[in-house]
């Protein structure tokens, strides 16, 4: 049936809010608008614990594609401390007048751009191949390429070798291995203390994993679960931090090269079991709605919910929200879901600047600076050998700030923490720049600096930092989310590309000698991300893919969109994109905007 139905105060009508029913559908076209309708009201009533009693098959799943994330984070913590190692150094570096070995700079730049590269290409392409073969195959493919290219690294006997290596397994790592940028020469800081802080957030480039676990994430959990179970990502980010860092300290008393060679073997122990695991995982039901797979979604939608006699669960309905949402997505956007679709039409430019500039947000409030804490206290007189407990003293303190994050997210909205955590953020990097101007011979000034950059990663770690992974997902659409994220992630490499080359010339005694006063130049990028966030960031929580839609399609400012009721199902004027949408019962007048 080619008609288009809508269910407007009951009535039904053969115009709809934007939706075709197609013909290889299961779904009765009578029953479509009706059932959409009926599973957006059932979500809504759902809190939290419901939601977890529901779907805690889909809460374990995306849990388990999450330790890829671990993975990630083990895998960047170690690679970071290789330029520092001294038998690395031995093996690739060149000889110095002094007597020890150090890698050019010409090469640093040469490995870590080469994998910067693989990422960036890799990326571009999980956004192609992910929509094309679905979440599953995707990660199976990328798991078991970089089991592979471990070995080309692991082997490597020249720094060609080693380069060729990078390239290969950036492409389905989507992330740079990092090069640490301390200002303290390499000679005057032993390994294992130089980069085991700072790496942890001048490069945090990371991508196909990143952006395949939490796009899965967000399309098998419920509404009331979506915000928990992509923050989750940045938790396992610091566990996979943690753990490398654990791992690395021990390799300190060795001198051969076994002593970097078993931190990469290490890297094996991940993909074997994420690969049978995710071979057993139920394929996300939207990726499914979207290929026309209705009842392979209707199975999969079983396999992640549990349903007992007396709940009023339907998974007809369910899916008939998802048909529901796709179609009008699909109206939207002409039905593309190219990259050029992420630019084509007003509303979806919005929602690109949107899911772009929030990741970019991430970096430009001055994380890059935060990771730098050691080496003040270190200026105060803290002993080296105590860096290492302070590093995994930053580690708790990220995992303790995602936890705090959840909380914080069952009372206020994810626009509201992230704004307000960025008033905090800038908040603290004043009061780190005005602690500068105590001189670079003062002690005091020195350990302030570093306990409010300590400050500085708790705030950031419960705010700003999980949070940027659940406004990503959830305000991209549900067609060209993959594309989106993708492309999201691609511009926060490049803006951190610049960020990480530019703090430590700040910060370094023979480049710009600013020193802690960096903090004013944070100052000034923090201060205009909380003003495109107060004008430009819309608050999602509580509000199904459809819902968000039709405030996009509105054209909705950000400011109201947590205050304006919708009526996806009521016939409405056309939107800016000539596309005919729900309905908006405002509780505040809009006429004023």
């Amino acid at each position: 049936m080619n008609g288009r139905r809508h269910v407007n105060g009951g009535a039904e009508t053969h115009e709809s809010a934007g939706v075709s029913q197609r013909d290889d559908m299961d779904i009765p076209s009578s029953s479509l608008v009706d059932g959409a309708a009926a599973a957006t009201d059932a979500e809504h009533r759902m809190g939290l614990l419901a939601s977890f009693k529901r779907y805690p098959k889909a809460v374990g799943w995306s849990a388990f594609l999450s330790l890829a994330i671990i993975m990630e984070g083990f895998d960047t913590a170690l690679l970071a401390n290789l330029f520092a190692y001294p038998p690395f150094k031995e093996r690739f570096g060149q000889l110095q007048p002094d007597g020890s070995y150090e890698l050019t700079a010409a090469w640093q730049a040469g490995l870590s751009n080469a994998a910067l590269a693989g990422e960036i290409a890799g990326l571009f392409l999980n956004g192609i191949i992910a929509e094309r073969i679905g979440y599953r195959y995707t990660m199976i493919g990328a798991l078991s390429m970089i089991t592979v290219f471990i070995f080309i690294i692991f082997t490597s006997q020249s720094l060609t070798q080693l380069l060729i290596g990078e390239i290969l397994a950036g492409i389905p790592w989507g992330k740079s291995r990092c090069r640490c940028r301390v200002p303290p020469p390499p000679s005057q800081v032993p390994w294992g203390e130089e980069c085991s802080s700072a790496g942890r957030l001048t490069h945090r480039f990371l991508g196909v994993f990143q952006t395949l676990t939490t796009s899965y994430a967000s399309e098998v959990c419920p509404t009331h679960l979506r915000a928990y179970l992509t923050t989750y990502v940045n938790l396992c980010w610091v566990i996979g931090q943690f753990t490398a860092s654990a791992v690395m300290r021990t390799m300190v008393g060795r001198t051969d090269e076994w002593g970097y060679r078993i931190p990469f073997a290490l890297q094996w122990v991940w993909p074997g079991p994420l690969i049978i695991g995710v071979y057993f995982a139920p394929e996300s039901p939207w990726w499914l709605v979207r290929h026309g797979r209705i009842e392979d979604a209707k199975h999969a939608l079983r396999r992640l919910t549990t349903v007992s006699r007396s709940s009023s669960f339907n998974v007809d309905d369910t899916i008939a929200m998802m048909v529901h949402t796709n179609e009008v997505e699909r109206a939207a956007s002409s039905g593309g879901t190219s990259y050029f679709d992420l630019f084509r039409g007003t509303v979806n430019r919005r929602r690109t600047e949107i899911v772009c500039v929030v990741w970019a947000v991430q970096l430009l409030c001055g994380a890059t600076f935060m990771s730098y804490s050691t080496y003040f206290y270190q200026q105060a007189g803290l002993p080296i050998s105590a860096s290492f407990t302070l590093t995994m003293t930053q580690y708790s303190l990220g995992a303790l700030g995602t936890i705090l994050s959840w909380f914080l997210m069952q009372w206020v909205g994810r626009r509201t923490i992230y704004l307000y955590g960025q008033f905090a953020l800038c908040g603290i990097l004043l009061a780190i720049g005005f602690a500068s101007l105590a001189g670079r011979e003062s002690i005091p000034a020195h350990w302030a600096i570093g306990t409010l950059l300590l400050v500085f990663t708790f705030t950031f770690d419960c705010s700003v930092g999980p949070v940027c992974y659940s406004l990503v997902v959830e305000l991209s659409s549900t067609r060209l989310r993959t594309k989106a994220v993708v492309l999201a992630r691609n511009i926060y490499n490049l803006v951190g590309v610049s960020t990480s080359i530019m703090t430590p010339l700040m910060l370094n005694p023979s480049a710009w000698n600013w020193g802690a006063k960096a903090a004013f130049f944070w100052v000034g990028t923090c201060a205009a991300c909380i003003v495109w966030t107060y004008y430009r960031l819309p608050e999602p929580k509580g509000r199904t893919y459809g819902e968000l839609d039709i405030l996009f399609a509105k054209g909705v400012p950000a400011r109201k969109f947590y205050c304006t009721d919708v009526d996806q199902f009521r016939e409405d004027p056309q939107g800016p994109d000539g596309v005919e949408k729900g309905g908006l019962l405002s509780r505040t007048s809009m006429d004023d905007e």
